[in-house]
C-alpha cells in the first residue's frame, strides 16, 4: 500500500469526506484527490499533518511498516531530539554501536570531533 492509498484508507476509517480532510490539512480538495489517486505525493509538511491528525507514524504512511502507531511517545521523541552526545554522562549511559560493536569512549569522542570538524568545513 502506498501513501495515497494509506491516506484514503485512514480518511475512510474516520468517515471524513475529502473536503473535510482537505480543510483540516489546509490544502485543496483537488490536491488531496491527487494524493489519494497517487498522481502526486504530499510534501513533508502535509505528510506530518496527516500523521498527526490520524496519530500514525510517517513510516506507516510511507508503507515502511504495517503498524500504524508511532513507536516513540512524545517524551521519548523530545529526549531523542535534544540528546547531546558530547555529554560524558550520556556517553556512559548509552551504547553507541557501529557494525554491532560498541564504541569505546575514545572512539565516541573522535566521532563527535569528526562531526564538529565536518560542520565547520561546511560553514
Amino acid at each position: 500500500m502506498n501513501i495515497g492509498n494509506r491516506i484514503a484508507f485512514l480518511r475512510d476509517q474516520r468517515g471524513l469526506t475529502q473536503e473535510e480532510l482537505a480543510t483540516s490539512l489546509g490544502i485543496s480538495r483537488a490536491a488531496l484527490s491527487h494524493y489519494e489517486k497517487n498522481r502526486r505525493e504530499p510534501d513533508t509538511e502535509t505528510l506530518s499533518k496527516v500523521a498527526d491528525l490520524f496519530q500514525v507514524s510517517l513510516d506507516y504512511l510511507a508503507g515502511r511498516t504495517t503498524q500504524p502507531t508511532t513507536t516513540l511517545d512524545t517524551d521519548v521523541r523530545q529526549f531523542a531530539d535534544e540528546l547531546e552526545l558530547s555529554n560524558n554522562e550520556m556517553l556512559d549511559k548509552f551504547a553507541l554501536t557501529i557494525d554491532g560493536r560498541k564504541l569505546s569512549p575514545a572512539e565516541a569522542k573522535r566521532f563527535i570531533a569528526f562531526v564538529r570538524a565536518e560542520r565547520n568545513m561546511g560553514e
